[in-house]
């Protein structure tokens, strides 16, 4: 006959396969890791009010680099090289440049710098920047001559054929003011919105005015098991956490980011360089 397992044995044994399903998933993730494996993800977003001359208008995404420790400038530097091999109308940067060491802006800007768009590079902060130093991350950035659009906007385009890119402060710890960025807007141009934090997007969509917002900050939780979906997903990021949503009127796009943070590896859920064309609605 067999013995009954006790207490003490029983709690040593579910010890034991746990510790022995940690040390397997730990190693599978190790030897399936994509954190190196960029992906270039293109789809197309009808825009209401789009100008006619502006259908086929290609905008570029990049978001959360977070360079050092784990993200390096390698995959950076491929990143930047598969956007300006797109040759886009646009490229935007959605935030979270620097992770923890707010002195690797400079050796990121000069990498950023050479981005190439015909109607120009522009970026939003995120939660990063403003948790080690804005002023120091916005330097960098200006001496590469990227604007930072904080709770400001601009046309795009030429003529009347415009769009309006607006740029929002970071939502968890800034202080984002749509009116404030909409102030110039010329006239009923079409709204594109750029906001770190995507779990925003049912407030700007409640406003009207936005057709399109285009966020990051979740990376798509870097982990992804298929049907559980991702183990992990920050603040503001867990109802809209990677992929296209329409909310009402208003679309949003959420980046699943370059860069890894705390688990430095990523599993079904690659970083990404997106590629939006626009046509009109």
């Amino acid at each position: 006959m067999g013995r009954r397992m006790n207490r003490r044995g029983f709690l040593k044994f579910g010890a034991a396969a746990a510790a022995g399903a940690l040390a397997f998933a730990t190693t599978y993730l190790a030897t399936h890791d994509e954190s190196q494996t960029l992906a270039v993800e293109r789809l197309t977003i009808p825009i209401r009010g789009l100008p006619a001359a502006l259908t086929g208008f290609r905008l570029v995404q990049i978001s959360d680099i977070h360079l050092y420790p784990f993200t390096r400038l390698d995959l950076v530097r491929r990143a930047v090289a598969a956007a300006n091999e797109l040759q886009p109308d646009l490229t935007v940067l959605t935030g979270d440049f620097v992770w923890r060491d707010v002195a690797a802006i400079f050796d990121l800007a000069p990498v950023l710098g050479s981005l190439n768009a015909r109607h120009g590079v522009y970026a939003i902060r995120g939660n990063h920047e403003l948790w080690t130093d804005a002023a120091v991350v916005e330097q960098g950035l200006q001496e590469v001559r990227i604007p930072l659009l904080n709770n400001a906007g601009v046309p795009v385009g030429e003529g009347q054929d415009l769009f309006f890119l607006a740029g929002l402060d970071d939502g968890w710890s800034g202080q984002p003011d749509l009116t404030t960025a909409l102030a110039s807007r010329p006239g009923q141009a079409p709204v594109i919105l750029l906001m770190h934090e995507p779990d925003l997007a049912d407030r700007y969509a409640a406003d009207g005015r936005i057709a399109l917002q285009l966020s990051g900050h979740s990376h798509g939780g870097q982990i992804r098991f298929p049907r559980l979906g991702p183990l992990i997903l920050p603040y503001l990021a867990r109802k809209y956490d990677m992929g296209l949503y329409r909310i009402g009127e208003m679309w949003l796009y959420t980046n699943r980011g370059l860069g890894v943070t705390n688990e430095p590896v990523r599993y079904n859920c690659p970083p990404e360089v997106t590629e939006i064309t626009l046509v009109r609605a």
